[in-house]
Formats: structure tokens, sequence, C-alpha cells
């Protein structure tokens, strides 16, 4: 089946029924939260919007906000809850679909039970996890005991940002969490796992790292000149951050034209990029028009269709 596809989606959103109730449960205010509603969405919609887009397959992640609200036993039933419907659109349109499944992180034994359920169980292709969980960022310490497990698995993760616990309000950036929020803090903790080594201590995870990278193409280098300057005052440890970031994946989802793709190039390979969409927290329409206009860039006739769809077979079977 997968030799057949075209194109292959890695970063949309089913926000179903089971995630509205479980921001609700929460009492966390997508709103006010992130500055943006959560949009309408229906397996029927998706199918759609992916027939006229030319594209073959979905895996589908949960949105934003992350389910954590302090409470661990409530994100624990929201994750579940939230797996459970999404494991059943799924069922349903098993050619179409496959699905990353939410775990509850920052509780390491909800997630670690979690990953077990979602992959075992109800046949998840992968996990989502966002880029921090109530202010604990991918990369810390205390989370190694599900970077072990997920290593153990050879497990593909999607990372999807969310806002930072503390941000300033009286400025632009500080209102919709996409403008600058979304970026800031996926680069926030992609540095973090360099420093901490977590690609190269666990090379069997399979990370996809959204949005071009977001400001990475432009922090590698930095981080590369002072992370060695404060290894060598004793400030921080020696990391090789070329060789971290080169076990990383990225989906090309939000604006990939005219310059964030090329960034991104000059910073990783080619056949470490995959598609994605944003579907539908980007409408049908502009993600149609993108992608219209990307199938016409010469510029990219050589390696378009590793973006759709080799790379992707290639990570969705493990094959790293």
């Amino acid at each position: 089946m997968m030799k057949a596809m075209q194109c292959i989606d890695f970063h949309s959103h089913p926000v179903t029924d089971a995630f509205r109730k479980a921001m609700a449960d929460l009492g966390i205010d997508p709103m006010e939260e992130d500055g943006f509603p959560l949009p309408k969405w229906s397996a029927e919609e998706h199918l759609a919007f992916m027939d006229e887009a030319g594209i073959d397959y979905t895996v589908l992640s949960a949105p934003v906000p992350h389910i954590y609200n302090g409470d661990a036993a409530k994100s624990r039933t929201a994750a579940r809850e939230i797996n459970e419907e999404t494991a059943l659109i799924v069922k349903e349109h098993p050619d179409r679909f496959g699905f990353a499944g939410i775990v509850p992180l920052p509780d390491i034994e909800g997630t670690l039970a979690e990953t077990a359920y979602v992959l075992d169980t109800l046949g998840a292709c992968g996990v989502k996890v966002a880029t921090n969980m109530g202010g604990i960022y991918l990369g810390d310490p205390v989370f190694d005991p599900v970077m072990e497990e997920w290593n153990r698995r050879k497990a593909l993760v999607i990372v999807h940002p969310c806002r930072a616990r503390k941000r300033p309000e009286n400025v632009i950036t500080g209102t919709v969490a996409a403008i600058y929020e979304y970026p800031a803090d996926t680069t926030r903790a992609v540095l973090n796992m360099i420093a901490n080594r977590i690609m190269t201590r666990f090379p069997d995870i399979r990370w996809i790292i959204p949005h071009c990278g977001s400001f990475l193409p432009y922090m590698l280098q930095r981080f590369t000149g002072v992370s060695g300057i404060l290894a060598s005052m004793g400030m921080m440890e020696t990391v090789d951050v070329k060789a971290e970031f080169e076990k990383l994946y990225f989906d090309i989802a939000g604006d990939p034209e005219p310059v964030q793709l090329q960034m991104l190039r000059m910073a990783a390979a080619d056949d470490r990029i995959v598609y994605g969409s944003d579907f539908p927290h980007s409408p049908g329409r502009v993600i149609l028009a993108k992608k219209k206009h990307f199938d016409a860039n010469a510029e990219y006739s050589g390696i378009r269709e590793q973006i759709y769809s080799g790379n992707g077979i290639r990570l969705l079977h493990g094959n790293d």
C-alpha cells in the first residue's frame, strides 16, 4: 500500500469530540491558551480535503493545547479517550488514516502505560508529544525513562509546539501563539534535546520536528559556537550539535516557501524532510494554494517526490 502513495501528510490534527471534552474537563480554554479557537473538523471533511489536495495518507495527531493542567489522573483519562476515539476513526478509514497517540506527559508512569496501549492495542504508528509539558521541556532528564522505552520500541515521535508557561504579554508575540511562540518553543525544546544528547543517547527514536524546523536552521550554527565556548569554560558538557541534529526529521507544514524550506535544506539533508499540511488549523483553500505553488516550483523538482512520499514511506516503515 505505502509504495503506491504519492503524498503522505505527517502534520494534521483531528479535532475530535473527545479532544473538545478533554479541554472542558481539564479546564483548559484554547482561546486563552493559544489565542486561536479550535477549528471545525470531521473525518469526512478531512477526507474531502485530502482528495482535493492529492494526499493519499495522513498521520493524525492531536492538536494543542496539551492535555495537562496539573492533574495527572485527568490527563490520563483525557489521553485514553482521545486516543480511543481517534483509533476508531482510523479503523473506519485504514487506507487513508494512521495516527500518533497522545501521551499524558509529564506523568511518566501514565505515559509509559499509554505508549504501550496506543502502540500495542490501538495500532498507532507513533506517539505525539508537546514541546513542553507544564513547563518541563523535551530533553529534561526526568523524561529519560520514557526516552528509554521509546528508543526500545524504535518509536515514531511527532513533536508539536505549545506556548511557553511564561511569556511577555504586552507584545504581539504574546497574543496568538502561532505568530512566534510555536516556532520559539519548538526551537527551545530541540536545543534542550541537543544539549542533553537525546538523539545520540536514544538513537532509534524517529523524531519529526514541525514547521521546517522553526528557528533551528538559524540557531544550529550559533548554538554550535556558543555551546563550544561554554563547554571550554566547564559551563556545560561538550555536545556534537551536528550529530544530534542529523538524527531529526522535519515536516514542511506552515509556510515553506519562499524562504523556510531553503533555510532548512541548508541545515538538513533532503532525505530528512516530509510533507505536512497543518489541516484544519490552516484552511483547506490556503493549503491547496501553497501546495499548488510548491508543485509548480521547478526548484524542488528533484526532491518533491522524496518529500511527498519517499522519505515518509521509509519513516513509517522504520527504515531510518
